[in-house]
């Protein structure tokens, strides 16, 4: 109970504070080139067209999010710290997710020691969650066209699947077959393709689109390296308050 509670805790505590480094990057490298693309798309929707869009990736992870057609009464937070709260608390919640699943996938291969392993799965966490599935699904702005949402989340989730199995096999396994295998689960997913939309005609300028590709990669990446960092070195922490417990509780049961 103890060690869930800790990994409960630190998951917790390393998702705060790199949910909250994310936002502020965000604010000064993705959320601007996201209104700038927002006026695109209201410029081509005045002038007589009507686009179906997915809302952008503000969380940095380039996963799939619902289509949905631009709607004067649908409901937006308001520029500024309206939509800064919001875009905290999604992340937030999302680093807190994420860091669950770090935590629980480190304890079964042996535990984090420290910020180096930390890193190590943080930076294994970036390449599984935004870089591989990104190289099929670039992360979108508003105004640009998508395939249908369900083949994209299929193969989103396959995807980061496929890279999170190869990933381990390449780092724990020693077997040149089972390394042959996780090749294969690296490139499978490309091979196949990503589903693609039926037009790639959009309003949002291409430069605009690489921009926004790089700051969501970037940012991305110190997050992932936050998360990691934190969650190794709170773990570190928490094991040795276990251990600790442990060894008073032994000496006293010895008496």
């Amino acid at each position: 109970m103890s060690l869930f509670r800790n990994i409960v805790f630190a998951a917790v505590i390393a998702g705060l504070l790199s949910g909250l480094l994310l936002t502020v990057m965000q604010s000064f490298s993705t959320i601007p080139l996201i209104l700038q693309a927002e006026t695109f798309e209201t410029g081509g929707e005045e002038a007589g067209h009507s686009h179906s869009h997915e809302a952008a990736p503000v969380d940095g992870t380039a996963a799939p999010a619902a289509a949905h057609h631009h709607d004067d009464e649908a409901w937006m937070p308001a520029d500024g710290f309206e939509r800064f709260i919001y875009t905290a608390a999604a992340n937030i919640l999302s680093a807190i997710g994420f860091g669950l699943v770090l935590l629980a996938a480190a304890e079964a291969l042996g535990g984090l020691k420290g910020w180096r392993s930390g890193l190590m799965f943080g930076i294994a966490g970036f390449l599984t969650v935004s870089l591989a599935p990104g190289l099929g699904l670039p992360p979108e702005l508003p105004g640009m066209p998508a395939a249908e949402l369900g083949p994209r989340q299929i193969w989103w989730i396959s995807t980061a699947l496929a890279t999170a199995v190869a990933l381990g096999l390449l780092a724990y396994s020693r077997s040149a077959i089972l390394a042959a295998v996780a090749i294969v689960l690296l490139v499978a997913p490309h091979l196949v393709g990503a589903p693609l939309p039926p037009s790639h005609e959009t309003v949002v300028p291409v430069d605009l689109h690489a921009r926004f590709v790089n700051a969501v990669y970037a940012t991305n990446l110190v997050f992932w390296a936050a998360l990691g960092v934190a969650a190794g070195l709170l773990r570190e922490r928490f094991r040795a308050g276990e251990e600790a417990f442990a060894g008073s509780s032994g000496r006293l049961a010895s008496r």
